[in-house]
C-alpha cells in the first residue's frame, strides 16, 4: 500500500480502521485533513443531518467492535451494549478506532487492521493503485490481505453486512 495522508474520524493511534468511499455531506467533513476524534453527540448528529445510511454505518461499526471485544481487543471499556459503545466511545479519542474517508493506506503495522468497506470502494482503490492487489478472495464478499493486515467486506449496511456476516468479519479480524 502507498503511504497517504488520510482524513477521517476517530483516534489517530487506531488499532482498527474502516475505510469508506464517501463522507458525511456536511461542510466540516469536506475539507477535513487528518484524523479527528468525534465529540459527544457528533455521531448522532451526522445520522440526523445526513440520513439513515450514515446511522447504519455507525451502528454496524459499533456492533462489530462490541462483538470483537475480548482480551486482545478490549475496546469497549465498561459499555453494556453496542448502542452505549456507539454513543460514548466509538471514534472518540483513545477509542483505538477510526473511520477513514477514502484509502486507509499505510505501511503494514503489526497492531493495526484496515477494513475496506464495500467491494466497489475496494475496486476503486485497487484501480487507482492506492492499495496493492494482494487480496485472497475467500468468496464473493470477503477478501483478506494478511501481509497488509487488510480485509475487504460488504458495505456497512444491515442488508449487506448482516449480523451473521459481522460474526464472519470478527473471525477474519482475529485471524490476521
Amino acid at each position: 500500500m502507498k503511504q497517504l495522508n488520510v482524513a477521517g474520524l476517530g483516534c489517530k493511534n487506531y488499532r482498527l480502521a474502516v475505510s469508506i468511499g464517501n463522507r458525511p455531506e456536511l461542510p466540516e467533513y469536506q475539507t477535513l485533513n487528518g484524523i479527528q476524534p468525534v465529540s459527544k453527540g457528533e455521531i448522532a448528529n451526522i445520522g440526523l443531518q445526513c440520513g439513515n445510511g450514515w446511522r447504519k454505518v455507525f451502528n454496524v461499526y459499533a456492533k462489530l467492535i462490541f462483538g470483537l471485544a475480548d482480551a486482545q481487543y478490549d475496546l469497549v471499556a465498561n459499555c453494556r451494549s453496542w448502542q452505549e459503545y456507539r454513543d460514548n466511545l466509538l471514534l472518540h479519542p483513545n477509542s483505538q478506532t477510526a473511520l477513514i474517508f477514502g484509502a486507509a493506506a499505510a505501511r503494514p503495522i503489526s497492531n493495526r487492521v484496515h477494513i475496506i468497506c464495500g467491494k466497489t470502494h475496494a475496486n476503486q482503490l485497487t484501480e487507482s493503485k492506492l492499495i496493492d492487489n494482494q487480496f485472497n478472495w475467500l468468496d464473493s464478499e470477503f477478501a483478506v490481505d494478511k501481509h497488509n493486515r487488510s480485509i475487504i467486506c460488504p458495505y456497512f449496511d444491515y442488508r449487506q453486512l448482516s449480523n451473521i456476516k459481522i460474526e464472519r468479519l470478527i473471525e477474519l479480524i482475529r485471524s490476521i
